[in-house]
């Protein structure tokens, strides 16, 4: 389950439907899991055509919400020269207004892996749908807090109050020691920092992610390091979510770290070698694209 915003991300080559909970359910939806949205779109011209896109997509939009009074929501992105992504996301959208249903509701009794981050709760309304539907879950349902900061969509308390109802979290190398001095810990190195998280919040695994450099598992007991694959990047959008969608795809079946490591980084640097977040694999299928992965 992604839960949380759907949005277009208006890139310079022209709008592309992504959202980071929609992009974790896409790339779940790929591997071969069952990847739902939920979100809410507005009763307008780009809502219709993200339903129709997710359709075309293979994803279900029966769990997006719509919204009569507020419009759907869009990012302005920029891209720079190493195909980094920078963000200006509109407000007052209509995944600001996610409501309580009793369609949500029986949703989240069915849920196995529900991801979520920061960004969809930048509203009161919405944080408050977001915790009823973690709170919902049946007991062994896994969370993931997809951290996600942009811009000053966070705060310290938004932050402390999710990473209490999470299993998982997910961070990048730019975003750790921003949260942990948030929550008042000292920041020496990624893996003590991690350490700290997982104490103070009763953790079951920390990800950090680095970008070009792989990235670092962190359980209580372990620690795995992945030195990640060299892409030729075409844009860095929805590689982080496509990461989190490999990670917990194994998870779910009790692999090892350097199995998750392995796959979490192979699907996010194929992503990130793609134009957009919700790129189409190859013939075959997406293991059958991932095994072509052409590495530099």
């Amino acid at each position: 389950m992604g839960l949380g915003e759907l949005l277009w991300d208006l890139l310079p080559t022209g709008a592309c439907l992504g959202g980071a909970p929609a992009n974790f359910a896409y790339i779940t939806q790929l591997i071969g899991d069952e990847g739902i949205v939920a979100s809410r779109v507005g009763r307008d011209r780009r809502g219709d055509e993200a339903m129709q896109r997710m359709a075309e997509l293979g994803l279900s939009a029966d769990h997006v919400q719509r919204d009569g009074g507020h419009s759907t929501g869009t990012a302005g992105v920029e891209i720079d020269a190493r195909g980094q992504a920078n963000f200006e996301i509109a407000e007052n959208v209509a995944w600001d207004f996610l409501e309580w249903t009793r369609h949500w509701q029986h949703l989240a009794t069915g849920t196995d892996a529900v991801c979520f981050g920061s960004l969809a709760q930048r509203s009161e309304g919405s944080r408050a749908t977001i915790r009823r539907f973690l709170k919902a879950t049946p007991p062994g349902t896994v969370k993931i807090f997809d951290v996600n900061l942009r811009q000053a969509y966070y705060s310290g308390d938004v932050l402390a109050e999710s990473l209490k109802l999470a299993d998982l979290v997910k961070v990048n190398d730019e975003e750790l020691p921003k949260i942990v001095g948030l929550q008042q810990f000292p920041h020496n190195d990624e893996i003590s920092s991690a350490r700290r998280l997982l104490e103070a919040y009763e953790l079951k695994m920390v990800c950090v992610t680095r970008g070009p450099r792989g990235s670092l598992l962190v359980e209580r007991e372990r620690a795995c390091e992945h030195a990640g694959f060299r892409v030729k990047v075409a844009d860095t959008v929805g590689s982080g979510d496509a990461f989190t969608a490999g990670l917990v795809h194994e998870y779910l079946r009790g692999q090892p770290l350097e199995v998750m490591s392995e796959t979490a980084n192979r699907v996010g640097a194929w992503v990130a070698s793609q134009m957009g977040a919700m790129p189409r694999p190859g013939p075959g299928g997406l293991k059958e694209t991932l095994k072509e992965l052409r590495t530099w």
